[in-house]
């Protein structure tokens, strides 16, 4: 269809996983022509073509800690089944998780997350705004100085140029980086480097993240369903080793069975990442259970596609693929029964129509790492683990275009058995870290931004990726608007000008769990922690809740009232009587800052809320 065709737009977005989608959908909806490529069939990424459609996310989910786009997402999802079965809610009133898996709360089909990106793109295409190709992947560039012109893509049909103003690298690999010129890192980072003490003394760029194969199955009790053994099988199963039985990281084993509760009560693997719960969905007991394999019996760590030539690749993706149809081999012949029976379940059923796939594995592997933008700043370890913070929040970057939160989870890697499963805080998104330091038009819009091999493992889940790609997009966009580079925009005035059109598209960026983007005082909240409102030890700081109808504390006034005096352009500062440590701020305190802004002071009660201050600043804002 489009052999050897060219196209020009003002955006293309190279790779069409979660943070593609979102790239593309932000900056359509700001109005720029966009060309979108993906080199698979299916749209959506982890979410859908690499078989990942158990959401990895945070306990806030369903009220806060995601952009407007991705709750819309999400909420078109659970519309589907509720359309197709009836079913409006959990048993007990929680919003409908149709796998009703422990891992996830929202568990679903592949081809269901296709068509609902499918339908938020389609008003774009049928504008004209938005060209989609599928099935085409990126094999060069044309970067004549410091600016790409156009990137090469080839599929089944031929080869497809586009040229553009601004190009979004949103592949699983980052594979517009080594072909633009942008100066990118893989795999662990010395300690000297990036001062995380669980970093290695010396870089291993070969280190890189296992990727995993992720199948689904129904269970046929009676039935045999056994495929045949295969290639290699002995081998892949003793050095993986396959188990149910997962390590703490104390070391104690924690040991899962099948169907059952483990002997430890933990929960059955069976619903770990089921996608479809059948009883749910269909009391009448006629729906079977769909549950997805990813376990770390089938994460494949053994070689770096990265580095890989071509030739290697596809031994590499060969033996990951055997990899996950062995585990599913010794679960129908080897597992040990949870009734202590004897070995095997035969009568589980590989559902290749789930995943689109003749084998029934996913299309594509689930890829955790990527190359990594050398960016104008860097996420590390230090800036997000739970780790000896006494704050509610990770560290506070003022440059912010969303919020994620997630476990540091790295699976092992290559040559590195270790799995780390490290507490974070809730975080921020910097803007430097989608922009590279060169080429100028190129913008990082999925797991390749600049983080490190540690902090990759908070910021390559589902939600974080679509905020990245969704603020790629905005900033793209906004760089047409303004006739402006990226790095212009983060270094200039206009960044907060920018975090406030984020706002405004209900991208929160700051962590205000209270105060959720439908809230009257939203925009001034997220505006005034920007600003460092919440800087120091006071009560705010210590929780994700703003209060915003309580008191101001005498703890919080001096960083809340610096951050008003900031976010009206003042340079004064305010004037804190310290006689009374653990009293509310006055109302004449609050007055004489809203003065010095240019605020009224009308309608502020004594002592002053954070609503107060918000609804005084608000006219300036």
């Amino acid at each position: 269809m489009f052999r050897n065709s060219a196209f020009s737009c003002d955006i293309a977005v190279i790779g069409g996983g979660l943070g593609g989608v979102a790239a593309a959908l932000a900056a359509c909806d700001a109005g720029t022509s966009v060309v979108l490529t993906e080199a698979t069939d299916w749209l959506g990424g982890q979410a859908t073509s690499q078989g990942v459609s158990a959401l990895d996310e945070h306990r806030y989910i369903e009220t806060f800690g995601a952009t407007r786009r991705y709750a819309a997402f999400r909420e078109a999802i659970r519309d589907h089944y509720r359309r197709r079965y009836g079913i409006a809610a959990m048993p007990d009133g929680s919003p409908l998780n149709p796998g009703d898996a422990w891992v996830s709360a929202l568990c679903f089909e592949p081809r269901v997350g296709v068509s609902v990106i499918d339908a938020m793109l389609a008003p774009h295409v049928a504008a004209g705004r938005l060209t989609i190709l599928r099935n085409y992947a990126p094999i060069s560039a044309i970067v004549p100085g410091d600016a790409i012109t156009s990137v090469t893509v080839t599929g089944a049909d031929g080869d497809v140029t586009i040229a553009a103003r601004f190009f979004l690298d949103a592949t699983d690999l980052g594979d517009l980086l080594p072909l633009t010129g942008a100066p990118w890192v893989t795999g662990a980072e010395a300690r000297s480097d990036t001062g995380e003490v669980d970093a290695p003394e010396e870089a291993r760029p070969g280190e890189v993240q296992g990727f995993t194969f992720c199948f689904a199955v129904e269970y046929r009790p009676g039935e045999d369903h056994t495929i045949p053994k295969p290639e290699g099988y002995e081998r892949l199963r003793d050095s993986q080793p396959f188990t149910l039985t997962l390590t703490a990281a104390d070391g104690a084993p924690r040991p899962f069975r099948v169907f059952e509760t483990g002997p430890t009560g933990l929960p059955p693997f069976w619903t770990y990442r089921r996608l479809l719960a059948g009883r749910l969905l269909d009391p009448s007991g006629t729906l079977r259970d769909v549950a997805m394999i990813n376990w770390n019996a089938n994460d494949y760590h053994h070689a770096d596609l990265i580095g890989a030539t071509p030739e290697e690749r596809t031994h590499i993706l060969d033996e990951a693929r055997r990899l996950s149809l062995s585990f599913l081999y010794w679960l129908q012949t080897e597992v040990p029964r949870d009734d202590g029976s004897g070995y095997g379940y035969p009568g589980l059923r590989l559902l290749p129509d789930v995943m689109g796939t003749k084998d029934g594995l996913s299309k594509a592997p689930y890829i955790r790492e990527s190359r990594r933008i050398q960016a104008l700043r860097r996420v590390t370890a230090n800036d997000i683990l739970a780790a000896e913070r006494t704050t509610a929040r990770a560290a506070h970057f003022p440059d912010s275009c969303g919020v994620g939160w997630y476990f540091m989870d790295l699976h092992p890697a290559v040559g590195n058995p270790r799995s780390m499963f490290a507490p974070t805080l809730p975080f921020q998104i910097p803007l430097g870290a989608l922009i590279p330091q060169r080429p100028t038009n190129l913008l990082a819009a999925c797991k390749n931004i600049g983080t490190t091999h540690l902090s990759n493992g908070s910021y390559r889940l589902h939600p974080v990726e679509w905020n990245i790609g969704e603020a790629a997009g905005a900033l793209a966009a906004f760089c047409l608007t303004h006739a402006m580079q990226p790095r212009e925009v983060w270094e200039g005035r206009e960044l907060r000008m920018f975090q406030r059109h984020l706002l405004e598209q209900g991208i929160p960026l700051a962590w205000t769990v209270d105060v959720p983007p439908e809230h009257p005082h939203f925009i001034p909240s997220q505006l005034l922690l920007l600003e460092g409102a919440l800087e120091g030890n006071g009560p705010r700081a210590a929780s994700l809740d703003i209060s915003p109808d309580t008191p101001v504390d005498r703890a919080d006034a001096p960083a809340v009232l610096r951050a008003l005096l900031r976010a009206a352009g003042s340079p004064s500062e305010p004037v804190i009587d310290p006689a009374f440590d653990h009293q509310p701020l006055s109302r004449a305190e609050a007055a004489a800052t809203l003065a010095l802004v240019g605020a009224s002071t009308a309608g502020i009660s004594d002592p002053p809320t954070w609503s107060d201050l918000c609804e005084a600043l608000r006219p300036l804002l």
